[in-house]
């Protein structure tokens, strides 16, 4: 082989095995269904991974609604990334119809169940155990229970480490949407009808965690664009019945997709691109309280390692961004 041939291709494999391992691996733990905000996250992690900016390596469901699974398989299949695994939490199912999963479920391929995934706990385990030290962002866009479960879990036939040293050995970084800075009362990931999860959770953990407040997301309105969108497409599908069924929205549904506050993606945003300086601004000089009802304040002080977002940028521009890669245009 001419020595200029085999020095380019050399250069090729190198180039591409860097830009493998330097993609951020994430596992994304979601309460998909309700908020049409989760389905606008998972979609933009689908729309990352083809450009090659992160590899989902599992996403993990906190929802025990009975679509939750069939609805997400039916994104990844949608989106070519069906290989994906999928962990459930542990606990009875229960329908709700004005949930987006079952249309979205009902109009695109799925072949998952709550029937044929596994618990999230085992998965969270199984991927965490198999993966390169100080590699893995966990990006939690609902309640922590999921995470609490992880944390107490005990060394197995899977890893002689438990819970917490898993975490401590392969985790870079939580990226949590929850909460709200620098304080505020009950919101909804924090709370999640489980008093004490979340106070357990950053009590206990160890890594890096950064929030993504709800003041962050309430801000920044996206959605309402997809009205001119194909139609066969689950953006189409779970935002339209999320503007026409979610209790808080559908007083104002006149026939189009409505625009919705944009929590989740946030954080989606932050763990692929970071941003910092350019969309928000850190803050790093306190950690984070959270109390039994929900609610959390900003203490000063360096007892744990967390930050939170501050946005820096007009929240229209960071619509617009959003929007961008939600529809795969950027």
């Amino acid at each position: 082989m001419n020595k200029t041939i085999y020095f380019l291709s050399l250069l090729w494999i190198l180039l591409i095995s860097f830009s493998a391992s330097s993609q951020v691996k994430i596992i994304f733990d979601t309460d998909f269904g309700g908020d049409a905000d989760d389905l606008g996250a998972l979609v933009m992690l689908h729309n990352f991974m083809d450009r090659g900016e992160c590899e989902v390596i599992g996403i993990m469901i906190w929802s025990k609604e009975q679509y939750a699974i069939p609805a997400i398989d039916a994104v990844n299949r949608y989106y070519k990334h069906s290989n994906i695994p999928i962990g459930l939490r542990s606990g009875n199912s229960y329908y709700e119809p004005w949930h987006h999963n079952k249309v979205i479920a009902d109009n695109f391929e799925q072949v998952l169940n709550d029937k044929n995934v596994s618990e999230s706990t085992v998965l969270y385990r199984q991927l965490l155990s198999k993966s390169k030290d100080k590699s893995v962002v966990i990006v939690t866009v609902g309640p922590l229970k999921n995470i609490q479960e992880l944390m107490l879990s005990e060394a197995d036939t899977i890893s002689e480490l438990d819970g917490q040293e898993l975490i401590g050995k392969k985790v870079k970084e939580f990226v949590v949407m929850g909460g709200k800075f620098p304080e505020g009362e009950k919101e909804w990931n924090f709370d999640g009808g489980m008093p004490g999860v979340t106070e357990f959770v950053f009590e206990h953990l160890k890594v890096p965690v950064t929030f993504s407040g709800f003041e962050i997301g309430v801000s920044i309105k996206t959605g309402e664009v997809f009205i001119d969108i194909d139609k066969n497409t689950p953006l189409y599908k779970g935002f339209m019945h999320f503007s026409k069924s979610a209790p808080w929205i559908k007083e104002y549904f006149k026939g189009k997709i409505l625009d919705n506050s944009t929590y989740d993606q946030t954080a989606v945003l932050y763990a692929v691109r970071s941003g910092v300086g350019k969309y928000w601004q850190k803050v790093e000089d306190g950690y984070c309280q959270p109390d039994k009802t929900g609610g959390n304040k900003w203490i000063k002080g360096d007892k744990l390692n967390h930050s939170y977002l501050k946005l820096i940028v007009e929240p229209e521009k960071m619509a617009e961004l959003i929007e961008s890669i939600m529809l795969n245009d950027f």
